[in-house]
Formats: structure tokens, sequence, C-alpha cells
């Protein structure tokens, strides 16, 4: 327990002397100085000065005894103020300059001793100081110039302005930087026509250099065309020259080329005409020699397979031409024969109707009484109904009369005796030139 105490005890002092060196400690940054005033707090004699009464710390830290010491802070990083001034030239020309002023409070101590006298609870109101001091050198160096002067010559007048500034500024603890004229107006437009007459004698100058130098330009470029005409001219006679070899030398090349590709073709055609003569012509020449002894061959299997078709179809013609005549000789011998046979049974015929008329012509009629009745009942082809009187009588009768008005039974007998009866009217006997009839033979032909 009383170590805890003890440890306690101790974090405790820490903590409290760790407070009490922030507030007892104060650092100075680079852009600014330390002003402490208070009990013992005195500096050391600066160059051969006697004490401020007061204590300078710059870029490092001090230790400040609460109330009993106060430690303010002077800044001495740069500050700008601007700078407008209405003033009155030697020439008596209203103008209106403006500029700026950089600076700051010098780096040494007796700048920050005046300084922070002066303006350690006013910093603010340095740039009005600087204004008002400035503004009144400005005034009085600008009316000693002329307005040519300040155009001209601007570093003369900040260089001026300076060196007259510098006691007073060096007073204040302060130090110019830099010192700038951006613009001096005139309500006059006294510049401006200041101006004019230059400017015009530029414009003139720039116009007669612009035309001289157009001109110059124009030879310039014409001259440069001449020669680059004729560089063209030679580099185009020098390039034909060069194709013309270039042609010269490919046209040889390809002779060349022509040359070895004909003589190699020549060798080719050679090497497959050889090739040729021995794979394809000779094997060819022997197949061509078979083929056509193969044809010959054949030719004459097919003549003599023709020949002895020929000869066969000729023995055929004969045989059946022969065959033909036979028969037809035979067909003659019968129809002669059947001629004589018939012309000899009209004549018996005639011989026996001259000895026996009556008997040749009943039986005449005996043969053809069938269509003797046919053509009688033709008569009564058109009658619907028919009535006969006295039985088989009546039919016999109606017969009789049918066929003797008709002259149906007479026709028929007239026309067997006529048929057995020569044209000359001699009964029995054939007419002198009676030819016997014949019959036509038909020959087959040959397909």
């Amino acid at each position: 327990m009383p170590v805890i105490v003890a440890a306690v005890a101790v974090v405790v002092a820490i903590i409290v002397l760790i407070v009490l060196f922030k507030m007892v400690w104060r650092v100075a940054e680079p852009n600014e100085a330390l002003i402490i005033s208070g009990l013992g707090a005195k500096s050391k004699p600066i160059d051969g000065l006697d004490s401020l009464g007061f204590k300078i710390v710059t870029g490092k830290g001090t230790s400040v005894l609460p109330g009993f010491q106060v430690a303010r802070r002077l800044r001495l990083d740069s500050r700008a103020a601007n700078l407008e001034v209405k003033c009155v030239t030697q020439q008596g020309i209203p103008v209106k300059v403006r500029g700026v002023a950089i600076y700051k409070v010098g780096d040494d101590f007796v700048s920050i001793a005046n300084a922070a006298r002066r303006f350690l609870e006013q910093q603010g109101s340095m740039d009005a100081a600087i204004h008002e001091l400035f503004t009144g050198h400005l005034r009085s160096i600008i009316g000693n110039l002329t307005v040519e002067d300040l155009i001209l010559n601007r570093e003369r007048l900040t260089s001026e302005t300076r060196s007259s500034a510098a006691d007073e500024m060096s007073k204040l603890g302060l130090v110019v930087d830099s010192l700038q004229i951006q613009e001096i107006d005139d309500e006059t437009d006294y510049i401006t026509n200041l101006g004019r007459p230059h400017a015009a004698r530029i414009a003139s100058a720039a116009r007669i250099a612009e035309a001289e130098r157009d001109q110059e330009a124009t030879q310039r470029e014409q001259e440069a065309l001449r020669e680059n005409a004729a560089v063209i001219r030679d580099t185009e006679i020098k390039k034909a020259e060069y194709e013309g070899q270039v042609n010269q030398a490919a046209q040889q090349a390809r002779q060349e080329v022509i040359l070895k590709e004909t003589r190699n073709a020549e060798l080719e055609a050679e090497r497959t005409e050889k090739r040729l003569e021995s794979e394809v012509r000779k094997p060819a020449d022997a197949r061509a020699y078979e083929q056509v002894k193969l044809a010959e061959a054949d030719r004459e299997q097919r003549i003599a397979q023709a020949q002895a078709a020929a000869t066969e179809i000729q023995l055929k013609a004969q045989r059946e031409a022969e065959a033909t005549r036979i028969l037809g000789e035979a067909q003659a011998d019968a129809t002669r024969q059947k001629g004589l046979a018939e012309a000899e049974a009209i004549k018996a015929r005639a011989d026996a109707l001259a000895r026996n008329t009556d008997a040749v012509i009943a039986q005449q009629l005996a043969e053809q009484w069938p269509q003797i009745v046919e053509a009688g009942a033709k008569v009564f082809g058109n009658v619907d109904n028919m009535v006969v009187l006295n039985g088989a009588e009546g039919i016999e009768d109606m017969l009789a009369k049918a066929l003797t008005l008709g002259g149906t039974g007479l026709g028929v007998a007239r026309q067997l005796l006529a048929g057995m009866s020569g044209p000359s009217g001699q009964n029995g006997a054939a007419p002198a030139n009676a030819q016997i009839p014949t019959v036509p033979v038909e020959v087959p032909k040959e397909n």
C-alpha cells in the first residue's frame, strides 16, 4: 500500500513538474522574437549599447516566471504595403504613382528593440506607417523629376526613395526588402502623347523594315527557288542516270536470269523428253503396236465372221429361194391340175347335160335348194300376220305361187344352166380360149 501511494505521488509530482515547465518555458519560432519584460528581464549590452531594460530571445527557448515576467511575440516575417501617391512632376504635370513596398523587422537586436518599442502592441499599424513614410519621400523625389525621367528611369526613383527613407526605416527598426513602382498614370494623356511620335517612328520604321524584309525575303525565296530548281534538276538528272543504270543493270540481270531460265528449261525439256521417251513414248508405242495388232486381228476376225455370216445368209437365201421356187412350182402344178380337173368336170357335166338335161337340172336344183328356199322366204319378210287355208295344200300352193310369181326358182335354174354352158352357147363344151386360173404364191422375204 505505501508503495502504491509513493508511486502515485511520484506520478503526480511528474505531472505537476510538466505543467509547471510548460507554464514557465517559452520557445521563439523562427519568424518571431520573444520580448520578455519584468523582474530580472535584462539583456546584455549589444554593440556597445547599454542594457535595453527587457530581454530579446530569438530562435530558442527561455523561462518566464509567471506573475513576475511577461513574454510578448514580435513577428519578423515580411509584410507588403501598397503605395498610391498623387503628385506633380518638375514640369507641373500631375501624375499618379502606384507601387508596393516589401519590408520586415530587422533581424539584429537593435532593429528588434526599435520595432518592439514602436510596434509591439500595434503591429497592425506598420503598413500605415510605411505608406505615409514612402508617400512623403515619393512626392519630394517626383517633384524634382520629369515625366520622361519617371518613365525611362524608374530604378533611379526607387533607389532615391529607399535612400531617403533609410534613416527613418532604421529608427523604426524596419528594413525594405523590395520597392517597386508598378504604374504611372497622368490625367492629361501626356504619357500617351509622349509615346505617339516614337510609336509613329517605330511603326514607320517597322513598316519600312517589314517591306525591306519582305523584299529581301522575296529575293531570298526566288534565289532559294532557283537554287532548289537547279538542285532538283541536277537531282532529277542524276536520278534519271541512276535509274537508267539501275534499269540497265536490272535488264541485264533479267536477261541473265532469262538465259539461265531458258537453259534450265531446255535442260528440263531434254530431261523430260528423255524421261517421256523412256517412260511414256516407248511403252505407248508398244501399247499402240499391241492395239494395232489386236485391232487387225479383231478386224480379220470380224471380216471372217461377216463373210461366214454372209455366206450363211446367201446359202439360206438360196435355200429359201429354191424352196420358194419348188413350192411355187408345186402350187402352180396343183393349180394347173385343179384347173384341168375342173375343166374335165365341166366338160363331163356339159356332156351329161347334153345327154340328159333334165336330170342335170334336177340335180343342180337339189344341190341349191336351201338357197332357193331362202330367196323365196324373203318374199314374206315384210308380212306381219298371214293366214293359210286348206292346211298343207294351202302352204304348197302358196309356196308354188310365191316361187312362180317371184321367179326365184326359174331364175336360179337359169343361172345354173348358164353356168354350165359356155359363152359360145354350146352345152357341155368349154370355150377354146379358156384359161386355167392361177393361184398367187407368196415368197417369204429375207429380213
